[in-house]
């Protein structure tokens, strides 16, 4: 206890760790009550309608968790400016952050045209099809403003003002579900969209996001000594930026695509078995969402401390967060394992009862594969956090591709596809990828090389002899 307590107090301990990540622990949270939301509706519309939004959904963000996860690179920047006492360079990487999200629009609108034979490919029923091929298009269309709301979100997050991020987020939430309601299931005269109705209100809720980011960096007094007066393109930032930022980003997008592709050999097995895991995946944000709020925080104390050259406080950061995300963990677990009718429950209100039973049977036991397996998603996404702080961005990219395909994909295609065995097998396989990944991650982390990196220009960073 005494140590847990050492653990607790000081610079990079749990106290600083949380009250800098409990916003966006809450954020995240909130992220998560929105997805919840939205696939309780869209179960009340359909069994194939949430399949089909979830399948859809993991398919559009391989390219949307990329651009994202490029576009929130800049926090680490920002981070690490800070700690280097040079906050006139931050307005410089957030407007490049923003002139990504421009490209990433472009990008987007363009895929959007690719959707139809992409699915088509895949082979799902047709009933299951047609919800797939209209989320992911208007969600591709819509790729700018989401990018941009990250973009400035890493004005506030980098400098740890992560309450403005929960207040935006929390804003942003309420308006989605809002709009799901009343566009989902036609309310106030309008019609009634289902699937599109689900994919228009998160467009309109994150570009509402953007803006209200937009409003609070141009009211700042600070903004100009933060260096918000020079708009213009500076390549040598945004390739700096692209360069780290891309595979970071890629981490999360490639960790997506295999995920996508587990999906759609799970849809191979049956509507129901899909139907399950996507409920199962959409209970798992429970924890796994908030752990990336954590992690969000971590990675961006690590940045902050190893822009003051302080590195033995940025490996207290990332232990503080482990300790943190085991605890919270442990209550989430239990929930899944004991509550798991509880949990379900919300689900069935509006369902068919008569498909329901069997989706319900199937995700009970695929809710004791996730209670298992984010002891070790927990320890994945806080290591990964701090590495990505420090600049470490490639090895979690690699990591995630190799133990994705080798451990998880290619034992799910050979024994599922071509064995013929069931949604239970591939969950196994499943599991056994995010033990590994973990079990790597840590083990990066341990070794400490991560430590001799930096983001920012190196003359930039105060003189070693000054510090510790």
């Amino acid at each position: 206890m005494k140590r847990l307590g050492r653990l607790w107090r000081g610079d990079a301990g749990g106290r600083e760790v949380l009250t800098l990540g409990f916003p966006l622990i809450l954020s995240m949270m909130s992220v998560t009550i929105q997805h919840f939301v939205n696939r309780i509706f869209l179960t009340w519309w359909s069994a194939e309608a949430v399949a089909g939004v979830t399948t859809g959904g993991f398919a559009i963000y391989v390219l949307t968790g990329l651009f994202n996860g490029t576009a929130e690179y800049a926090t680490p920047f920002v981070s690490q400016y800070v700690g280097a006492k040079r906050e006139d360079r931050i307005g410089a990487v957030v407007y490049q952050a923003a002139y990504f999200a421009v490209l990433a629009g472009v990008c987007g609108w363009l895929l959007s045209y690719f959707v139809t034979p992409l699915f088509d490919a895949v082979g799902h029923a047709p009933s299951m099809r047609v919800h797939e091929i209209s989320y992911a298009r208007i969600m591709l269309r819509g790729t700018f403003p989401v990018v941009l709301m990250v973009a400035f979100s890493t004005y506030f997050a980098g400098r740890g003002r992560t309450r403005v991020v929960l207040g935006v987020t929390i804003l942003g939430t309420v308006v989605n579900v809002l709009l799901d309601w009343v566009l989902i299931f036609g309310k106030f005269g309008f019609p009634a969209l289902g699937t599109v109705g689900a994919a228009y209100s998160t467009v309109l809720s994150q570009s509402l996001g953007a803006l209200t980011y937009l409003f609070l960096i141009l009211r700042a007094p600070e903004r100009m000594a933060h260096g918000f007066q020079d708009f213009r393109f500076q390549p040598r930032i945004f390739a700096r930026l692209l360069k780290l930022g891309v595979p970071s980003g890629l981490q999360p997008s490639l960790e997506i695509l295999a995920f996508t592709l587990f999906m759609f050999v799970i849809g191979n097995i049956g509507v129901a078995p899909l139907a399950a895991t996507s409920i199962a995946f959409n209970l798992n944000t429970i924890v796994f969402l908030p752990a990336v709020g954590l992690s969000y925080g971590v990675s961006t104390l690590v940045a902050r401390y190893l822009g003051m050259q302080r590195p033995a406080l940025a490996d207290r950061a990332i232990k503080s967060g482990l300790v943190i995300s085991q605890m919270y963990m442990v209550v989430c677990s239990a929930a899944y394992v004991l509550l798991p009718a509880f949990l379900l429950a919300p689900y069935a209100i509006g369902a068919d009862p008569r498909t329901f039973t069997e989706v319900s049977r199937i995700a009970t036991v695929l809710l004791r594969f996730v209670a298992f397996y984010s002891i070790f998603d927990m320890v994945n996404l806080v290591c990964a956090g701090g590495l990505k702080g420090a600049g470490d961005t490639r090895f979690p990219m690699t990591a995630t591709v190799v133990t994705s395909w080798v451990v998880m994909l290619v034992p799910t295609w050979w024994f599922c596809v071509r064995g013929g065995q069931g949604v239970y097998v591939a969950w196994a396989f499943a599991t056994l990828y995010v033990v590994v990944l973990g079990v790597v991650m840590f083990v990066r982390y341990r070794r400490g090389a991560w430590q001799s990196l930096r983001v920012i220009e190196s003359d930039l960073l105060p003189p070693l002899d000054l510090v510790e």
